[in-house]
């Protein structure tokens, strides 16, 4: 008898027997595409930190979103940039709001598209922390209601899903329990649950106009060195009421996707945050890597981790590789 007798080559000799015995098959279906609405019209701004991605008025977005939806992509996330930023938020409560608008607009349009809302005052706030500031810290509490607020005019809008990213202590159960008091008990909660301190945060700063003023977000988004408190924050936000839960940056956090996932049976989501994008795009732009190959083994690896819904940039042009894969 020939050694070896166990020959795991075998079933890697050509692409039909490779395609066969794939343990994890990257689909379209678990994409989640995110979008940056600003005010005005006609407006579509390249992120220069973010290669492809644009800040948009309403009218560019909705176009964008159909593109989005010819390419299979099942859902965006929206997130605003407003005409006016003050103390406490108060912009993202406006009815006529960027985002607001913006969920009407896609309605309008009639697209089959699953539209997620980011719940957070970061955007909003103009000393840019997600909550409000009393005393030069941020204060819990007192930013709950807010939050929960603008999870209501989302829903009112005609969002589907809506997404606290904040951090607060507390936030899904307020925002739950308020949308189920104005008859909103359908509209899901995409929790944040497990979103790190991460220096992988910076080009959406740029994207999303939302750096900190002052100090950073540490007394609030989780210590990158912590994995039991990960399965805590995620086991606090099922309790409240999270229909989704989602672990943010993806890339070094892939242990923590496959410990929520080995613990809670619910959909689990990951956000394959800018940094991680725009570390791709700059590799790829100077030639040091296969752009195509890189971002599907990136996102097939998020995957195999446990993700179900990958919250991605690279969304679009993923799509379309699959599809001639």
């Amino acid at each position: 008898m020939s050694f070896p007798t166990q020959r795991p080559r075998r079933l890697r000799r050509n692409e039909a027997l490779r395609t066969l015995v794939r343990e994890t098959h990257l689909s379209t279906s678990r994409f989640v595409y995110p979008l940056f609405v600003t005010p005005g019209q006609k407006v579509r701004q390249e992120v220069s930190s973010m290669p492809g991605i644009f800040q948009q008025s309403v009218d560019q977005i909705v176009e964008e979103c159909r593109e989005v939806e010819q390419l299979g992509i099942p859902g965006i996330l929206l997130f605003g940039l407003p005409e006016t930023k003050d103390p406490t938020g108060a912009s993202s409560l406006q009815k006529n709001g960027v985002v607001q608008r913006a969920i009407e607009a896609i309605r309008k349009a009639k697209l089959n598209l699953l539209v997620t809302t980011d719940v957070c005052l970061c955007e909003y706030t103009d000393h840019g922390h997600c909550g409000v500031v009393e005393n030069g810290e941020v204060a819990n509490d007192a930013t709950l209601e807010i939050l929960a607020e603008q999870a209501l005019s989302h829903a009112r809008a005609g969002a589907d899903i809506v997404a606290p990213s904040d951090m607060m202590d507390g936030r899904v159960g307020a925002i739950r329990e308020l949308l189920d008091e104005n008859n909103f008990e359908n509209i899901s909660i995409l929790a944040y649950a497990a979103k790190y301190c991460s220096g992988f945060y910076g080009p959406f700063r740029e994207a999303a106009q939302s750096a900190p003023q002052f100090g950073d977000r540490r007394s609030y988004q989780m210590d990158p060195a912590n994995a039991r408190e990960a399965l805590k924050e995620v086991e606090l936000d099922l309790e409240e009421g999270a229909d989704i839960v989602m672990v943010k940056p993806a890339l070094a956090y892939l242990d923590i996707i496959r410990r929520v996932r080995d613990e809670f049976d619910v959909p689990v989501a990951a956000y394959n945050v800018s940094g991680e994008y725009s570390m791709v795009k700059a590799a790829a732009t100077n030639g040091w890597i296969d752009e195509q190959r890189v971002v599907l083994e990136i996102l097939t690896g998020i995957a195999r981790a446990g993700a179900d819904i990958i919250l991605t940039y690279h969304a679009k042009d993923a799509a379309r590789w699959l599809k001639t894969a």
